[in-house]
Parts: C-alpha cells; sequence; structure tokens
C-alpha cells in the first residue's frame, strides 16, 4: 500500500466571496484530524499555514499532547500528535515527503474527472509515489492549489433532497480516511 498523508491548507484558501484568504488555525481541527489520520494509518499530517504566529498556535499545541501535561494524563493521544508537521507552504509538505508525490485534492462541490472514492482506494493499493491528501479551510481550496492536483476524489455526497452538504473539515477527513483505508 502506498504511503498516504494529508494536509489541511490554511492559504490560499477562499472565502464565501470567493477572495483568496488565510484563515486561522483551529485547535480541534488539529487534535481530532491528527488523531484520525493515525487511526488509519497516514504517516504525517501537515497544517499548512504562512502566518509564523498561527504556527506557533499549532506547535504549542502539538506539544502540550507529545510532551506537555497532555501527554501525562492522556498519553494515547501522543502517537498521534507526533505525527503532526506544521509547515508554512503546501510545497514545504510536498518536500518533507520526498518531492515526488500525487498530490489528491477535495472538495464540497463537483468537479470535473473527479474519482470515486472507490476507483481512488484501488489506486492506493498500486505501486506508486506517495499521496499528498489536501483539504482547504474556509470555503474551500483557492483554484492554483487544484491547477496542481493528480487527482481530485468526489466530494462527499449528501443524502438530504435540499442539497444540504457543508461537514466540518474534521468530520469529511475521518470520512475519507475511512473511505480510502478503512477495513472492507
Amino acid at each position: 500500500m502506498r504511503r498516504l498523508a494529508a494536509a489541511l491548507v490554511h492559504h490560499p484558501v477562499l472565502d464565501r466571496q470567493g477572495a483568496i484568504v488565510t484563515t486561522a488555525i483551529t485547535n480541534l481541527d488539529l487534535h481530532d484530524i491528527a488523531r484520525s489520520a493515525h487511526t488509519y494509518g497516514l504517516t504525517d499530517f501537515f497544517v499548512v499555514h504562512p502566518v509564523g504566529a498561527q504556527r506557533e498556535l499549532a506547535e504549542r499545541v502539538r506539544e502540550h499532547w507529545t510532551s506537555g501535561s497532555g501527554a501525562r494524563r492522556i498519553p494515547d493521544r501522543t502517537p498521534a500528535m507526533l505525527g503532526l508537521r506544521i509547515v508554512v507552504t503546501l510545497d514545504d509538505a510536498v518536500a518533507a515527503l520526498g518531492g515526488t508525490i500525487e498530490l489528491w485534492t477535495t472538495s464540497a462541490q463537483s468537479r470535473s474527472l473527479a474519482v470515486s472514492h472507490a476507483a481512488a482506494r484501488e489506486r492506493l493499493a498500486a505501486d506508486g509515489p506517495p499521496v499528498l491528501l489536501v483539504f482547504g479551510t474556509g470555503w474551500g481550496l483557492a483554484d492554483e492549489v487544484y491547477g496542481r492536483a493528480d487527482v481530485h476524489l468526489e466530494p462527499i455526497a449528501s443524502l438530504r433532497t435540499d442539497g444540504y452538504n457543508h461537514l466540518s473539515v474534521r468530520a469529511a477527513a475521518a470520512i475519507l480516511f475511512d473511505r480510502l483505508r478503512g477495513a472492507r
């Protein structure tokens, strides 16, 4: 099985009007996605943020669970948080994985030529370079990130007749990790 890592991008992402913005890091995203990634065997969970103060916040959260009081009180969470990597750019995450990867993107909206979760699962089982599965914050990834993608995954489909489809990124990540790596 191919190496699979995830990245949570805070820039460049979109606001609700479609402008490129930088979003703030959320403690719950770091903690919950790291735990889900570890559960499903991802090797790394990258948090991409260009602002130093935000990266410092993420480092403090990581330290709390890897060597601070959180690690002493609930040691089961330490292994998951050890996989958290805080980087400035998406290129830094790619470099950390060795430079030659497949970049897979996700979205709540349908995009042309999207790959089904079943097909993506089969692709992960085949030989190939590491895969970096990229999630956006805010209202989604900027087009420049989508333009770099080798694969775009189909959206997680809502069963609602009114079309409502607005999962938290934490929930979407857990669902996709299960669909790509869960027991069948």
